[in-house]
């Protein structure tokens, strides 16, 4: 069911709001488990042959970590449980995700025959796999205790996140489910949730989805491409997908607010960072947190190690070494980014495009590690301004460096990708002006740019949705202030009817109701 739909709209949401406010009246229990039960007909809802994969798959994940906990005091056999229900996680996801591929490159240099039919790829399965692969590596670690089997089939099912985040962690949550004040409709959450909803909503209908034609035409025969046609399809897929995930992001956390839910932050304005790292700082917040601490973390801690073993150094002087910094930053960097490239898709597309964040990211950890002065007097800056700004040269760096990472992020190949940024590049050629600013042509064109003026004006110029939010505490994070006092919402009846009419534009808007672009993933 998607979030932008008629039905979820009249029906789904206003049947689990009031039926999670009487069953709150027979206690938590009766609450937490209407919940569970609502979020499972949201997933299976046009798919019902993917909710036996929920259900197996929470089944099978709380079976591991009631296992590790039967077993406590016995830390090889913890350790060999945890591993396998870490190997099943990524089996079913492998199975549902990279099998197709992998026989397919397989057969096409002849090592096996086909034909091969590729599995239908279920809702959310590499958000739910990862949620819960992360409980069971903090479980054993003993960063969480908590394994009530209500609590736990809640972190993992609750609808707003199910199916395309944010990645959760379980110690931010699973503590709110626990909560008996979490239980019944709040007024002032109802308005809070409501407003961030529909500023959502409105992103994904009235901005995000006008993009589509555009997008879809010109990454479907880029060959055909000029060079101004390049660049206005490459731009407008940037600006589709972060108003379409931005607009996901704000519908995810005003649902959960809605049950009186706070999820953490996972889109952050990324637009506007002034270097790749901060854009990941910015961008999928939860999957750049995730990544990190089950990723980069583990990785960096064994080269690390292995480096003390051998009698080498770790310190910052020897990471400021080129041996050092490759060994202890470029190389977790790479495994983690190339990984995180793969868990979006099986394609080599998806592979150059986590390699190509990668070498972003070693650069810019290069030019901060190796002009160590500048960069401490820069930080030194940094913290003494409240709203540091970086420059515009900076910020339009890295837009493009994630601009050309983003043409692989669609392609549908490789091949494709590349097509499109020769075009980019002119190597196409460059279409003749129109003789008559009076054409269709003409007009179309100019339309198209002033649309992406206007959008661009937005991204750059207007305040994010936790900024006009920030009196209300909108999510799990910290906001750093941004706007005038005119875009920042109270809970007045002026802002209950621009609500209501942005409300209205965005149903409106929604036309034929279209995926959001991280459902595929």
């Amino acid at each position: 069911m998607l979030f932008n739909s008629i039905v979820f709209l009249i029906a789904f949401l206003p049947l689990a709001l009031v039926g999670f406010h009487l069953a709150s009246k027979l206690g938590r229990r009766p609450a937490g488990i209407w919940l569970i039960l609502m979020s499972v007909l949201f997933y299976g809802w046009e798919r019902p042959e993917f909710m036996p994969v929920l259900i197996l798959s929470m089944a099978g994940n709380f079976t591991v970590v009631s296992l590790i906990a039967y077993f406590e005091g016995r830390a090889r056999l913890q350790n060999a449980i945890l591993a396998t229900g870490i190997v099943l996680n990524l089996a079913a996801l492998f199975r549902f995700k990279y099998l197709y591929v992998v026989l397919m490159s397989l057969a096409g240099i002849g090592v096996i025959d086909g034909p091969f039919t590729r599995a239908a790829l279920p809702l959310g399965i590499s958000f739910f796999t990862f949620t819960q692969i992360g409980y069971l590596i903090d479980f054993r670690q003993g960063v969480t205790k908590d394994r009530g089997v209500l609590n736990y089939l809640l972190f993992v099912s609750f609808f707003p996140h199910l199916i395309a985040g944010p990645i959760l962690h379980n110690r931010e949550i699973m503590p709110q489910f626990a909560d008996r004040s979490t239980y019944g409709l709040r007024r002032e959450n109802l308005m809070i949730g409501f407003t961030i909803f529909v500023i959502g909503l409105a992103k994904k209908c009235l901005l995000a989805d006008p993009l589509s034609s555009t997008v879809v035409a010109g990454f479907h025969d880029p060959v055909a491409l000029g060079v101004f046609a390049s660049w206005n399809v490459a731009l407008s897929y940037s600006l589709q997908l972060y108003f379409d995930f931005s607009g996901y992001s704000d519908m995810a956390i005003g649902l959960a607010r809605l049950f009186n839910v706070r999820f953490p932050l996972n889109f952050n304005s990324p637009y506007k960072a002034g270097s790749v790292v901060e854009y990941w700082q910015r961008w999928h917040m939860t999957l750049t947190r995730y990544i990190t601490l089950y990723l980069y973390n583990p990785a960096a801690l064994w080269i690390t190690r292995r480096r003390m073993a051998r009698g080498q150094g770790v310190g910052r002087r020897d990471m400021a070494t080129p041996s050092g910094f490759f060994a202890m930053t470029v190389a977790p960097t790479f495994f983690t980014m190339g990984l995180a490239g793969i868990w979006h898709g099986a394609g080599s597309q998806f592979v150059i495009f986590g390699l190509l964040h990668a070498f972003y990211l070693s650069v810019n950890h290069a030019w901060r590690t190796f002009r160590a002065k500048q960069a401490k007097a820069a930080h030194k800056t940094h913290k003494a301004e409240s709203h540091p700004r970086p420059a515009i040269w900076a910020v339009a760096l890295t837009y493009l460096s994630v601009l050309v990472g983003a043409v692989f992020f669609r392609a549908p190949s490789s091949g494709s990708a590349v097509t499109l940024l020769s075009g980019m590049l002119g190597l196409h050629g460059i279409e003749s002006l129109p003789a008559s600013l009076s054409s269709i042509p003409a007009q179309r064109a100019l339309l198209d740019i002033v649309w992406l003026a206007v959008l661009y004006a937005v991204v750059w110029g207007m305040p994010n949705t936790q900024q006009i939010m920030r009196a209300a505490d909108p999510a799990l994070g910290k906001v750093l202030p941004g706007g005038i006092a005119l875009t920042h919402w109270r809970p007045t009846w002026q802002w209950a009817v621009v609500s209501g009419a942005v409300a209205v534009l965005a149903v409106l808007g929604m036309g034929g109701t279209s995926e959001f672009l991280y459902f595929q993933f």
